[in-house]
């Protein structure tokens, strides 16, 4: 079976999200805009699932653009956590540069689909 590239960066960044949600959590204190980031970026993975089992091709390019939707109200979130200086600049790069290269990802998979199809 071909490894599913997308499938595992997703789940990898859902993961850092939920590491990042809780030390918002307990260390800053900060409930609201890591709820959101924990929202929106663990969303992510979960659309990218459901499109394996999409009902139809319009069904499974629909669920990869509600995942790159989520991914860039994710990349909103982590530049307000930056600028408001919950998290650091270096914290910032690493997990934004994640969130980029899914959101390029699935860019690309959802152009593909429509020439496909």
């Amino acid at each position: 079976m071909k490894e599913n590239i997308l499938k595992n960066k997703s789940i990898n960044f859902a993961i850092r999200i939920v590491k990042l949600s809780q030390y918002l959590n307990t260390e800053k204190k900060e409930f609201v805009m890591s709820k959101l980031l924990l929202r929106s970026g663990t969303s992510i993975g979960a659309m990218i699932r459901e499109a394996e089992h999409a009902e139809s091709k319009d069904d499974f390019k629909h669920k990869l653009a509600i995942a790159q939707k989520e991914c860039n109200e994710t990349l909103y979130w982590l530049e307000l956590l930056q600028k408001t200086e919950y998290i650091t600049q270096e914290q910032y790069e690493s997990i934004n540069t994640d969130a980029i290269e899914i959101i390029k990802l699935l860019t690309a998979s959802i152009k593909t689909v429509k020439q496909k199809y």
